[in-house]
Protein backbone atom coordinates (compact mmCIF):
# COMPACT_ATOMS: atom_id res chain seq x y z
CA UNK A 1 0.00 0.00 0.00
CA UNK A 2 1.46 3.37 -1.13
CA UNK A 3 1.59 6.24 1.18
CA UNK A 4 -1.18 8.24 -0.49
CA UNK A 5 -3.27 4.99 0.19
CA UNK A 6 -2.30 5.21 3.51
CA UNK A 7 -3.35 8.64 4.68
CA UNK A 8 -6.84 7.80 2.61
CA UNK A 9 -7.87 4.58 4.19
CA UNK A 10 -9.91 5.33 7.31
CA UNK A 11 -9.11 4.28 10.90
CA UNK A 12 -11.40 1.79 12.50
CA UNK A 13 -12.91 3.72 15.08
CA UNK A 14 -13.61 6.84 12.25
CA UNK A 15 -15.59 4.03 10.35
CA UNK A 16 -17.17 2.85 13.23
CA UNK A 17 -18.35 6.66 14.47
CA UNK A 18 -19.58 7.11 10.82
CA UNK A 19 -21.38 3.70 11.36
CA UNK A 20 -23.19 4.81 14.38
CA UNK A 21 -23.98 8.53 13.12
CA UNK A 22 -25.91 6.71 10.42
CA UNK A 23 -27.50 3.83 12.67
CA UNK A 24 -28.89 6.88 15.10
CA UNK A 25 -30.27 8.74 12.02
CA UNK A 26 -32.18 6.01 11.08
CA UNK A 27 -33.20 4.63 14.31
CA UNK A 28 -34.42 8.17 15.59
CA UNK A 29 -35.69 9.24 12.55
CA UNK A 30 -37.37 6.48 11.65
CA UNK A 31 -36.42 5.67 8.23
CA UNK A 32 -37.24 2.83 6.07
CA UNK A 33 -33.54 3.07 5.22
CA UNK A 34 -30.62 5.70 4.87
CA UNK A 35 -27.87 5.33 2.35
CA UNK A 36 -24.47 7.62 3.02
CA UNK A 37 -21.37 7.87 1.75
CA UNK A 38 -18.15 9.77 2.46
CA UNK A 39 -15.43 11.07 -0.11
CA UNK A 40 -11.58 12.02 0.99
CA UNK A 41 -8.71 12.86 -1.25
CA UNK A 42 -11.22 12.69 -4.35
CA UNK A 43 -11.60 8.75 -3.38
CA UNK A 44 -14.97 7.42 -1.40
CA UNK A 45 -13.54 6.05 1.57
CA UNK A 46 -16.31 4.99 3.22
CA UNK A 47 -20.25 3.67 2.46
CA UNK A 48 -22.51 2.25 4.66
CA UNK A 49 -26.73 2.09 5.57
CA UNK A 50 -29.20 1.33 7.63
CA UNK A 51 -32.44 -0.09 6.36
CA UNK A 52 -35.55 -1.30 8.29
CA UNK A 53 -35.44 -4.71 6.33
CA UNK A 54 -33.95 -7.36 8.22
CA UNK A 55 -30.82 -8.63 5.96
CA UNK A 56 -31.06 -6.16 3.44
CA UNK A 57 -29.55 -2.62 2.91
CA UNK A 58 -29.33 -0.65 0.24
CA UNK A 59 -25.34 0.15 -1.51
CA UNK A 60 -24.42 3.28 -3.20
CA UNK A 61 -25.89 1.83 -6.33
CA UNK A 62 -29.22 2.10 -5.81
CA UNK A 63 -31.09 5.41 -6.54
CA UNK A 64 -32.64 8.27 -3.98
CA UNK A 65 -34.27 11.34 -5.31
CA UNK A 66 -32.47 14.00 -4.37
CA UNK A 67 -34.42 16.79 -4.81
CA UNK A 68 -33.12 20.26 -4.58
CA UNK A 69 -29.53 19.04 -5.44
CA UNK A 70 -30.78 19.10 -8.66
CA UNK A 71 -30.66 22.61 -8.44
CA UNK A 72 -26.83 22.49 -8.29
CA UNK A 73 -26.81 20.55 -11.44
CA UNK A 74 -28.74 23.10 -13.33
CA UNK A 75 -26.17 25.76 -12.27
CA UNK A 76 -23.50 24.16 -13.38
CA UNK A 77 -25.30 24.20 -16.99
CA UNK A 78 -25.83 27.72 -16.59
CA UNK A 79 -22.25 28.35 -16.16
CA UNK A 80 -21.12 26.58 -19.13
CA UNK A 81 -23.24 28.95 -21.53
CA UNK A 82 -21.56 32.09 -19.20
CA UNK A 83 -17.82 30.50 -19.75
CA UNK A 84 -18.80 29.80 -23.45
CA UNK A 85 -19.70 33.50 -23.84
CA UNK A 86 -23.33 32.79 -25.26
CA UNK A 87 -24.20 34.83 -21.71
CA UNK A 88 -23.23 36.99 -18.82
CA UNK A 89 -24.80 36.24 -15.13
CA UNK A 90 -25.52 40.72 -15.61
CA UNK A 91 -28.03 39.65 -18.49
CA UNK A 92 -31.76 40.50 -17.53
CA UNK A 93 -33.40 36.86 -18.08
CA UNK A 94 -35.63 39.19 -21.09
CA UNK A 95 -32.93 38.84 -23.21
CA UNK A 96 -32.70 35.84 -23.90
CA UNK A 97 -36.15 34.36 -22.47
CA UNK A 98 -38.46 36.61 -23.13
CA UNK A 99 -42.07 37.00 -22.25
CA UNK A 100 -42.08 35.49 -18.78
CA UNK A 101 -43.63 38.28 -16.76
CA UNK A 102 -40.27 37.93 -14.81
CA UNK A 103 -37.97 39.40 -17.30
CA UNK A 104 -36.02 41.59 -15.36
CA UNK A 105 -34.36 40.17 -13.28
CA UNK A 106 -30.73 38.97 -13.93
CA UNK A 107 -29.33 35.50 -14.33
CA UNK A 108 -27.11 36.07 -10.95
CA UNK A 109 -30.42 36.83 -9.10
CA UNK A 110 -31.82 33.40 -10.59
CA UNK A 111 -28.84 31.73 -9.48
CA UNK A 112 -28.29 32.83 -6.06
CA UNK A 113 -32.34 33.42 -4.79
CA UNK A 114 -32.34 37.19 -4.74
CA UNK A 115 -34.59 37.66 -8.04
CA UNK A 116 -37.35 38.47 -5.70
CA UNK A 117 -39.59 35.41 -6.99
CA UNK A 118 -41.78 33.27 -4.80
CA UNK A 119 -40.72 30.27 -2.83
CA UNK A 120 -43.27 28.07 -4.66
CA UNK A 121 -46.04 28.00 -7.59
CA UNK A 122 -49.37 29.27 -7.10
CA UNK A 123 -51.84 26.48 -7.06
CA UNK A 124 -51.59 22.71 -5.17
CA UNK A 125 -48.24 21.75 -4.36
CA UNK A 126 -46.14 21.66 -7.18
CA UNK A 127 -44.31 18.52 -5.41
CA UNK A 128 -47.04 16.29 -5.07
CA UNK A 129 -49.67 16.81 -8.04
CA UNK A 130 -47.92 16.10 -12.35
CA UNK A 131 -46.14 18.79 -13.64
CA UNK A 132 -48.84 18.73 -16.78
CA UNK A 133 -50.90 20.91 -14.22
CA UNK A 134 -48.25 23.75 -15.06
CA UNK A 135 -47.86 23.54 -19.06
CA UNK A 136 -46.21 26.66 -19.08
CA UNK A 137 -44.23 29.12 -17.67
CA UNK A 138 -47.44 31.44 -16.82
CA UNK A 139 -48.40 28.71 -14.18
CA UNK A 140 -45.30 28.36 -12.61
CA UNK A 141 -44.95 31.77 -12.11
CA UNK A 142 -48.79 32.99 -11.53
CA UNK A 143 -49.89 36.80 -12.11
CA UNK A 144 -47.89 37.83 -9.06
CA UNK A 145 -44.67 36.17 -9.48
CA UNK A 146 -42.60 38.75 -7.35
CA UNK A 147 -42.54 38.86 -3.58
CA UNK A 148 -39.90 41.08 -3.37
CA UNK A 149 -37.98 44.09 -5.13
CA UNK A 150 -35.61 41.98 -6.96
CA UNK A 151 -31.98 41.72 -5.77
CA UNK A 152 -32.93 43.59 -2.23
CA UNK A 153 -32.90 40.03 0.02
CA UNK A 154 -32.32 36.39 -0.43
CA UNK A 155 -35.96 34.18 -0.92
CA UNK A 156 -35.48 31.05 -2.04
CA UNK A 157 -37.29 30.13 -4.89
CA UNK A 158 -38.20 27.00 -6.39
CA UNK A 159 -39.88 28.80 -9.68
CA UNK A 160 -36.64 30.90 -9.99
CA UNK A 161 -34.83 27.56 -11.14
CA UNK A 162 -37.56 26.65 -13.59
CA UNK A 163 -36.60 29.46 -15.14
CA UNK A 164 -32.94 29.18 -15.69
CA UNK A 165 -33.72 25.31 -16.89
CA UNK A 166 -36.06 27.08 -19.68
CA UNK A 167 -33.16 29.26 -20.02
CA UNK A 168 -31.15 26.47 -20.94
CA UNK A 169 -33.40 25.00 -23.08
CA UNK A 170 -33.96 28.07 -24.98
CA UNK A 171 -30.22 28.47 -25.46
CA UNK A 172 -29.53 24.76 -26.64
CA UNK A 173 -32.39 24.29 -28.66
CA UNK A 174 -32.80 20.55 -26.29
CA UNK A 175 -35.15 19.49 -23.25
CA UNK A 176 -33.29 20.10 -19.95
CA UNK A 177 -32.41 16.83 -19.16
CA UNK A 178 -31.43 15.96 -22.58
CA UNK A 179 -28.79 18.66 -22.31
CA UNK A 180 -27.60 18.03 -18.49
CA UNK A 181 -26.88 14.29 -20.02
CA UNK A 182 -24.83 15.49 -22.75
CA UNK A 183 -22.79 17.97 -20.91
CA UNK A 184 -22.73 17.02 -17.27
CA UNK A 185 -23.72 13.29 -16.25
CA UNK A 186 -21.63 12.12 -19.05
CA UNK A 187 -18.67 13.85 -18.98
CA UNK A 188 -18.46 12.79 -15.26
CA UNK A 189 -19.45 9.29 -15.31
CA UNK A 190 -22.51 9.55 -13.48
CA UNK A 191 -24.45 7.34 -15.01
CA UNK A 192 -26.93 6.29 -12.46
CA UNK A 193 -28.30 10.20 -12.45
CA UNK A 194 -31.23 10.28 -14.21
CA UNK A 195 -34.65 12.63 -14.32
CA UNK A 196 -36.85 9.36 -13.95
CA UNK A 197 -36.47 6.47 -11.34
CA UNK A 198 -34.02 3.40 -12.54
CA UNK A 199 -33.30 0.10 -10.64
CA UNK A 200 -32.50 0.00 -8.43
CA UNK A 201 -34.27 2.40 -6.44
CA UNK A 202 -35.49 3.00 -3.52
CA UNK A 203 -39.80 3.92 -3.09
CA UNK A 204 -40.49 7.27 -0.98
CA UNK A 205 -41.98 6.84 2.42
CA UNK A 206 -44.52 9.04 4.19
CA UNK A 207 -43.98 7.32 8.05
CA UNK A 208 -46.68 8.41 10.93
CA UNK A 209 -45.82 11.16 12.96
CA UNK A 210 -47.02 9.40 15.91
CA UNK A 211 -47.23 5.81 15.10
CA UNK A 212 -44.55 3.24 13.68
CA UNK A 213 -46.64 2.92 10.40
CA UNK A 214 -45.98 3.97 7.05
CA UNK A 215 -47.70 4.92 3.32
CA UNK A 216 -46.25 5.15 0.24
CA UNK A 217 -45.85 8.76 -1.30
CA UNK A 218 -46.87 9.67 -4.74
CA UNK A 219 -44.20 9.71 -8.00
CA UNK A 220 -44.89 12.85 -10.02
CA UNK A 221 -43.08 13.99 -12.99
CA UNK A 222 -42.59 17.77 -11.99
CA UNK A 223 -42.71 18.65 -15.54
CA UNK A 224 -40.90 22.71 -16.14
CA UNK A 225 -40.47 22.16 -12.52
CA UNK A 226 -37.82 19.35 -13.29
CA UNK A 227 -34.42 21.74 -12.97
CA UNK A 228 -35.46 22.82 -9.10
CA UNK A 229 -36.03 18.96 -8.22
CA UNK A 230 -36.67 16.39 -10.43
CA UNK A 231 -33.21 14.39 -10.20
CA UNK A 232 -32.86 10.94 -8.82
CA UNK A 233 -29.20 9.88 -7.87
CA UNK A 234 -26.92 7.22 -5.97
CA UNK A 235 -24.21 7.85 -3.00
CA UNK A 236 -21.81 7.00 -5.57
CA UNK A 237 -22.52 9.34 -8.27
CA UNK A 238 -23.48 12.39 -5.96
CA UNK A 239 -19.69 11.34 -4.17
CA UNK A 240 -18.50 11.69 -7.89
CA UNK A 241 -20.66 15.32 -8.15
CA UNK A 242 -19.17 16.62 -4.80
CA UNK A 243 -15.24 15.95 -5.80
CA UNK A 244 -16.28 17.80 -9.20
CA UNK A 245 -17.76 21.15 -7.07
CA UNK A 246 -14.04 20.57 -5.29
CA UNK A 247 -11.93 20.43 -8.16
CA UNK A 248 -13.29 20.98 -11.45
CA UNK A 249 -13.11 19.03 -14.51
CA UNK A 250 -12.04 21.35 -17.63
CA UNK A 251 -14.71 18.63 -19.72
CA UNK A 252 -17.67 20.64 -18.07
CA UNK A 253 -16.42 23.52 -15.63
CA UNK A 254 -12.78 24.35 -14.64
CA UNK A 255 -11.77 24.78 -11.50
CA UNK A 256 -12.06 28.37 -11.22
CA UNK A 257 -15.62 28.43 -12.37
CA UNK A 258 -16.28 26.22 -9.38
CA UNK A 259 -14.50 28.43 -6.91
CA UNK A 260 -17.06 30.59 -7.99
CA UNK A 261 -19.44 28.53 -7.71
CA UNK A 262 -18.73 28.15 -3.59
CA UNK A 263 -18.42 31.97 -3.13
CA UNK A 264 -21.14 33.68 -1.33
CA UNK A 265 -23.49 35.50 -4.25
CA UNK A 266 -26.05 36.13 -1.78
CA UNK A 267 -26.42 36.73 2.26
CA UNK A 268 -27.72 35.04 4.68
CA UNK A 269 -31.27 35.44 6.41
CA UNK A 270 -30.93 36.78 10.07
CA UNK A 271 -30.31 33.81 12.02
CA UNK A 272 -29.23 31.58 8.99
CA UNK A 273 -25.79 30.47 7.90
CA UNK A 274 -23.49 31.74 5.61
CA UNK A 275 -25.76 32.69 2.77
CA UNK A 276 -25.59 30.78 -0.83
CA UNK A 277 -23.46 31.06 -4.10
CA UNK A 278 -24.65 29.91 -7.58
CA UNK A 279 -27.09 26.97 -6.99
CA UNK A 280 -25.07 26.03 -3.77
CA UNK A 281 -25.75 26.46 -0.28
CA UNK A 282 -22.94 27.80 2.26
CA UNK A 283 -22.89 26.77 6.32
CA UNK A 284 -21.18 26.75 8.67
CA UNK A 285 -20.63 23.89 11.21
CA UNK A 286 -18.22 25.74 14.52
CA UNK A 287 -15.29 27.08 12.60
CA UNK A 288 -15.73 24.53 9.63
CA UNK A 289 -16.74 25.92 5.87
CA UNK A 290 -19.17 23.83 4.30
CA UNK A 291 -20.40 23.95 0.51
CA UNK A 292 -23.37 22.00 -0.85
CA UNK A 293 -26.84 21.51 -0.88
CA UNK A 294 -29.82 20.26 0.70
CA UNK A 295 -32.81 18.42 -0.99
CA UNK A 296 -36.17 17.12 -0.25
CA UNK A 297 -39.16 15.47 -2.09
CA UNK A 298 -42.33 13.58 -1.07
CA UNK A 299 -40.77 10.73 0.28
CA UNK A 300 -37.33 11.51 0.15
CA UNK A 301 -34.60 13.56 2.12
CA UNK A 302 -30.98 14.29 0.53
CA UNK A 303 -27.69 16.19 1.83
CA UNK A 304 -24.26 16.67 0.11
CA UNK A 305 -21.89 18.95 1.90
CA UNK A 306 -18.12 19.50 1.37
CA UNK A 307 -15.43 20.99 3.30
CA UNK A 308 -12.61 22.45 0.91
CA UNK A 309 -9.78 23.10 4.17
CA UNK A 310 -9.71 19.33 4.89
CA UNK A 311 -10.87 17.63 1.34
CA UNK A 312 -13.61 16.15 2.79
CA UNK A 313 -17.22 15.24 1.34
CA UNK A 314 -20.24 13.63 2.37
CA UNK A 315 -23.37 12.38 0.91
CA UNK A 316 -26.59 11.10 3.13
CA UNK A 317 -30.41 9.66 1.27
CA UNK A 318 -33.16 8.58 2.69
CA UNK A 319 -36.70 7.40 1.72
CA UNK A 320 -38.58 9.21 4.06
CA UNK A 321 -40.70 12.70 3.80
CA UNK A 322 -39.26 13.43 7.23
CA UNK A 323 -37.51 12.78 10.63
CA UNK A 324 -33.55 12.23 9.32
CA UNK A 325 -32.35 15.27 9.07
CA UNK A 326 -29.86 14.11 5.65
CA UNK A 327 -28.39 17.69 5.46
CA UNK A 328 -27.41 17.65 9.12
CA UNK A 329 -26.41 13.87 9.17
CA UNK A 330 -24.14 14.44 5.53
CA UNK A 331 -22.49 18.04 8.08
CA UNK A 332 -21.74 15.43 10.48
CA UNK A 333 -20.16 12.52 8.76
CA UNK A 334 -17.75 15.61 7.26
CA UNK A 335 -16.94 16.65 10.79
CA UNK A 336 -15.97 13.06 12.04
CA UNK A 337 -14.23 12.17 9.12
CA UNK A 338 -11.97 15.67 9.69
CA UNK A 339 -11.95 15.85 13.34
CA UNK A 340 -11.34 12.46 14.07
CA UNK A 341 -8.48 12.42 11.12
CA UNK A 342 -7.10 16.05 10.12
CA UNK A 343 -6.23 16.27 6.76
CA UNK A 344 -2.51 15.46 6.04
CA UNK A 345 -0.43 18.19 3.86
CA UNK A 346 0.98 17.64 1.24
CA UNK A 347 5.00 18.01 0.53
CA UNK A 348 6.46 21.09 0.68
CA UNK A 349 8.23 21.42 -2.45
CA UNK A 350 10.39 24.60 -3.77
CA UNK A 351 8.26 26.58 -6.70
CA UNK A 352 10.64 26.24 -9.58
CA UNK A 353 9.56 28.43 -12.10
CA UNK A 354 8.75 31.86 -9.96
CA UNK A 355 8.59 34.62 -12.29
CA UNK A 356 11.16 36.87 -11.74
CA UNK A 357 8.39 39.60 -11.70
CA UNK A 358 6.80 37.59 -9.26
CA UNK A 359 9.79 37.03 -6.97
CA UNK A 360 10.41 40.62 -6.59
CA UNK A 361 6.88 42.15 -5.44
CA UNK A 362 8.16 39.62 -2.41
CA UNK A 363 8.34 40.63 1.10
CA UNK A 364 6.81 43.41 3.35
CA UNK A 365 5.25 45.99 2.12
CA UNK A 366 3.36 48.71 3.81
CA UNK A 367 -0.49 50.55 3.63
CA UNK A 368 0.45 52.91 5.52
CA UNK A 369 1.54 52.19 8.98
CA UNK A 370 0.40 48.34 8.40
CA UNK A 371 2.75 45.76 8.14
CA UNK A 372 1.59 43.90 5.03
CA UNK A 373 3.48 40.99 3.34
CA UNK A 374 3.14 39.71 -0.15
CA UNK A 375 3.62 35.56 -0.76
CA UNK A 376 4.37 33.88 -4.21
CA UNK A 377 2.20 30.50 -3.91
CA UNK A 378 3.24 27.38 -5.73
CA UNK A 379 0.10 27.84 -8.20
CA UNK A 380 2.13 31.10 -9.81
CA UNK A 381 -1.03 33.25 -7.46
CA UNK A 382 0.14 36.04 -5.20
CA UNK A 383 -1.08 36.17 -1.69
CA UNK A 384 -0.88 39.59 0.49
CA UNK A 385 -2.34 39.98 3.94
CA UNK A 386 -1.39 42.03 7.16
CA UNK A 387 1.83 40.54 9.34
CA UNK A 388 1.10 38.61 12.39
CA UNK A 389 -2.83 40.50 12.82
CA UNK A 390 -6.11 39.81 11.16
CA UNK A 391 -6.67 41.99 8.37
CA UNK A 392 -7.77 42.03 4.61
CA UNK A 393 -5.82 38.75 3.00
CA UNK A 394 -6.43 37.95 -0.71
CA UNK A 395 -4.67 35.86 -3.52
CA UNK A 396 -4.17 37.51 -6.96
CA UNK A 397 -3.60 36.06 -10.33
CA UNK A 398 -1.27 36.66 -12.95
CA UNK A 399 -3.03 38.58 -16.04
CA UNK A 400 -0.89 38.94 -19.22
CA UNK A 401 -0.41 42.58 -18.94
CA UNK A 402 1.40 42.31 -15.89
CA UNK A 403 -1.28 43.49 -13.63
CA UNK A 404 -2.94 41.03 -10.79
CA UNK A 405 -6.15 40.38 -9.85
CA UNK A 406 -8.20 39.83 -6.89
CA UNK A 407 -9.41 36.30 -6.40
CA UNK A 408 -10.32 36.83 -2.74
CA UNK A 409 -11.57 38.70 -0.34
CA UNK A 410 -12.02 42.29 0.10
CA UNK A 411 -10.00 42.67 -3.05
CA UNK A 412 -11.71 39.97 -5.06
CA UNK A 413 -11.73 41.29 -8.83
CA UNK A 414 -9.17 44.98 -8.07
CA UNK A 415 -5.96 45.11 -9.68
CA UNK A 416 -2.61 45.12 -8.40
CA UNK A 417 -0.29 47.03 -9.83
CA UNK A 418 3.90 47.20 -9.49
CA UNK A 419 4.55 51.22 -9.99
CA UNK A 420 8.32 51.65 -11.10
CA UNK A 421 10.94 54.33 -11.30
CA UNK A 422 12.57 55.12 -14.60
CA UNK A 423 15.41 52.66 -13.67
CA UNK A 424 13.19 49.86 -13.87
CA UNK A 425 12.96 49.05 -9.55
CA UNK A 426 9.58 49.28 -8.20
CA UNK A 427 8.59 51.90 -6.47
CA UNK A 428 5.13 51.19 -4.65
CA UNK A 429 1.88 48.67 -5.82
CA UNK A 430 -1.53 50.19 -6.37
CA UNK A 431 -3.95 48.30 -5.23
CA UNK A 432 -7.69 49.34 -5.50
CA UNK A 433 -6.25 53.66 -4.67
CA UNK A 434 -4.48 52.34 -1.89
CA UNK A 435 -0.79 52.75 -2.04
CA UNK A 436 2.17 50.09 -0.15
CA UNK A 437 5.05 51.18 -0.16
CA UNK A 438 8.95 49.51 0.79
CA UNK A 439 8.64 51.72 4.18
CA UNK A 440 5.97 53.01 6.24
CA UNK A 441 4.98 56.44 4.68
CA UNK A 442 8.06 56.06 1.56
CA UNK A 443 8.62 60.10 0.90
CA UNK A 444 9.63 58.83 -2.79
CA UNK A 445 6.41 57.31 -3.59
CA UNK A 446 3.28 59.32 -4.28
CA UNK A 447 1.89 58.46 -0.78
CA UNK A 448 -1.87 59.42 -0.79
CA UNK A 449 -2.11 63.65 1.16
CA UNK A 450 1.66 63.39 1.31
CA UNK A 451 4.35 62.81 3.56
CA UNK A 452 5.57 65.37 6.49
CA UNK A 453 8.69 66.77 5.40
CA UNK A 454 10.04 66.45 8.53
CA UNK A 455 9.65 62.80 8.82
CA UNK A 456 9.54 60.89 11.62
CA UNK A 457 10.32 62.16 15.11
CA UNK A 458 8.70 61.78 18.75
CA UNK A 459 7.36 64.24 21.09
CA UNK A 460 9.10 67.32 22.32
Amino acid sequence: MDERSEDLELLPATRRALRHRLAVAQSEGRAPSVVAAVVRGGEVVWEGSRTCVEGHGPDGDVQYRIGSISKTFTAVLVLRLRDEGLLTLADRLEQHLPGTGAGEVTIAQLLAHTGGLAAETPGPWWERTPGDMRPELADVLGAEPFKHTPGRRFHYSNPGYTLLGSLVEALRGKPWEEVLRAEVLEPLGLSRTSGWPQAPHAGGWAVHPWADVMMPEPLEDLGLMAPAGQLWSTTRDLARFADFLLRGDERVLGAETVREMRTSAAPPEPGADLGYGWGVQLAADGARRLVGHSGSLPGFVAGLWLSEADDVAAVVLANCTSGVPASTVAADLVGIVAEAEPRIPEPWRPFLEADRVALELCGPWYWGTSAQVVRLKADGSLELGPVGAAGRSARFRAEPDGSWTGLSGYYAGESLRAVRREDGSVSHLDLASFVFTREPYDAEAPVPGGVDPQGWRGIG
